[in-house]
């Protein structure tokens, strides 16, 4: 297959272009806001370029990866015109390339849909951009006939995880404020419930949506949760507090049955990949 990976450099995307790029042919597109040349892989085409762009390219696909989206709920509300235009604006541009290309479109969506009984999606310009996006490739690829996957990530981490900057992961910088000997940050209650996911487990389950899945709600979420109090005490006791975030949500409805009916069954647990690390 031909396949062209959006956020090909990124934490989850270079892990889905490593696990294709030995059998198929492999594009990523990367404008490397928080992608890292660091971690392109051998045998794929990297094009560093914005998305919006994304028509100029000659060549078709036969799936599209769409993972090029800003992806962090509570640093948004500092940024709500830079989010909503990098999120909003290239997708119109996405659909059509993929309905010339006459491609399967697999869309990453965001677990905040479903967040708080639903109210989260208003609550952050990232959980309403991802919300909207969501719609518009449903409603664009049912009227248009394009096949397509909508995905829903929970709290992905793993290899190549950032530790530090805007885009870090919380295991990831507990992990590092751990080695640092400094005490891991906590944003309150502490309480708020999460269901942290393999990077390996959710490729695994992106690449058998990819083959089998149609339409909307194929959630990658280990069913096991956890507090964020819980998780910074496999790592350490020694922690601080920091002010509540209005954007920050407390819990999310896990709607992995689809994936799980396409045969997905996650693998790694969290407990074991934080002692390996400590």
């Amino acid at each position: 297959m031909r396949i062209l990976i959006i956020g090909g450099a990124g934490f989850i995307g270079s892990h889905l272009c490593e696990s294709y790029a030995s059998d198929h042919s492999v594009t990523s597109i990367d404008n490397y806001i928080s992608g890292k040349t660091d971690n392109h892989i051998d045998n794929v085409k990297y094009l560093d370029m914005d998305v919006k762009n994304i028509q100029t390219l000659q060549e078709d696909y036969d799936l599209i990866f769409h993972l090029g989206e800003y992806s962090r709920v509570e640093n948004s509300l500092q940024k709500t015109d830079y989010v909503l235009n990098n999120n909003l604006r290239p997708i119109l541009d996405i659909l059509n390339f993929a309905k010339k290309s006459n491609a399967k479109l697999i869309y990453a969506g965001s677990s905040t849909k479903f967040a708080d009984n639903g109210e989260n999606k208003f609550k952050s310009p990232y959980a309403f951009s991802k919300w909207q996006n969501s719609e518009l490739v449903k409603y664009y690829c049912e009227t248009c006939n394009i096949k397509y996957a909508i995905t829903y990530f929970y709290n992905v981490y793993g290899g190549r995880e950032n530790s530090e900057g805007e885009f870090a992961t919380v295991i990831a910088k507990f992990l590092k404020r751990k080695r640092l000997n400094k005490k891991l940050r906590i944003t309150r209650p502490g309480t708020q419930v999460r269901n942290f996911t393999h990077i390996e487990d959710t490729v695994d389950a992106l690449k058998l949506i990819a083959a089998n899945g149609s339409g909307d709600e194929y959630g990658i979420a280990n069913p096991k949760s956890y507090s964020i109090n819980e998780v910074a005490n496999f790592i350490s006791k020694d922690v601080e507090y920091v002010s509540e975030n209005p954007a920050n949500r407390l819990s999310s409805s896990v709607i992995s049955e689809k994936t799980i009916n396409l045969g997905w069954k996650p693998k790694r647990r969290l407990e074991e990949y934080i002692k390996s690390k400590l």
